[in-house]
């Protein structure tokens, strides 16, 4: 079901808040992020959050990492930058870790090849993961700490690196966990539920389609739209997907793309971790 018809051209990084019990997303092409409540639009682009605490997220845009007040609305100057100087790239697809770090991926404005990397913030300390990548999506964890996933869209792989238990840094070398393109399928944000089921939002495919632990095809979830960006699980008990979409690139009318999808009852999401700073 359509959960906000509000259409985004780039809807990204939806974020179910567990004290708050509020759905926030991003439309980055507008510099907006929303909630079913209002919006806040900014001077600069942005992409992804995690929760701070009740009142304040981590907020990640083209030049750092910000606090916002969801309150007041203020965008604090960035905590720390990101590509300083970089006038090519822009924050993408990111996520909170078990540990309280939080990964972002940037890539290309207009997506120029491998202009964009993966990198880590934690302990005071942004640190980068995984270079020359073209456009970073599916940034997540596995429920029992061990590996963190991303992809480089334009690879149509996912893959999977070991983290340190202790500390949540990568502990090892990344590998392929599942490749797409046999599929033809372009990967975009993506999540994993309690139960380790890996869900991946589909550009160009309008659903989001789910894997099991051992990458195996289970199901695919139809969404309005045609570009599926990514997913997120919230509401009672954790048991609905929200679905951000697109509609860039859309001609005529745009009916139901860009808009902002609820699967309910389809799972039981983790619940997002908390950025500790």
């Amino acid at each position: 079901m359509i959960y906000d018809d509000r259409p985004c051209s780039l809807g990204e990084g939806p974020l179910w808040h567990p004290l708050r019990r509020e759905l926030f997303w991003f439309d980055i092409n507008a510099r907006t992020l929303h909630s079913k409540a209002q919006s806040w639009t900014f001077d600069l682009s942005v992409s992804a959050a995690g929760w701070i605490d009740a009142q304040t997220l981590l907020i990640a845009s083209e030049v750092g990492l910000h606090l916002f007040e969801i309150a007041s609305g203020t965008l604090s100057a960035p905590r720390v930058m990101i590509e300083e100087g970089n006038r090519v790239t822009r924050s993408n697809d990111g996520r909170a870790d078990p540990w309280g770090g939080f990964w972002i991926g940037t890539m290309g404005y207009n997506a120029e090849a491998g202009a964009g990397a993966i990198y880590r913030f934690f302990g005071g300390e942004l640190r980068k993961l995984v270079a020359d990548v073209t456009i970073s999506n599916a940034i997540c964890f596995t429920p029992d700490r061990t590996y963190a996933h991303y992809t480089d869209t334009v690879t149509k792989q996912i893959m999977r690196i070991p983290l340190d238990p202790d500390t949540g840094w990568p502990g090892g070398a990344a590998e392929v966990w599942l490749d797409l393109n046999a599929a033809g399928l372009s990967p975009d944000g993506a999540i994993i539920d309690a139960s380790g089921t890996f869900w991946i939002a589909l550009w160009g495919a309008g659903c989001v389609n789910t894997y099991g632990a051992d990458s195996a095809l289970i199901a695919s979830h139809k969404v309005g739209g045609v570009h599926a960006t990514c997913p997120a699980f919230g509401g009672d008990d954790l048991g609905d997907l929200f679905v951000t979409s697109a509609s860039e690139g859309i001609t005529g009318a745009l009916g139901e793309n860009g808009m902002t999808f609820c699967l309910e009852r389809v799972g039981t999401g983790q619940q997002e971790h908390q950025v500790i700073l």
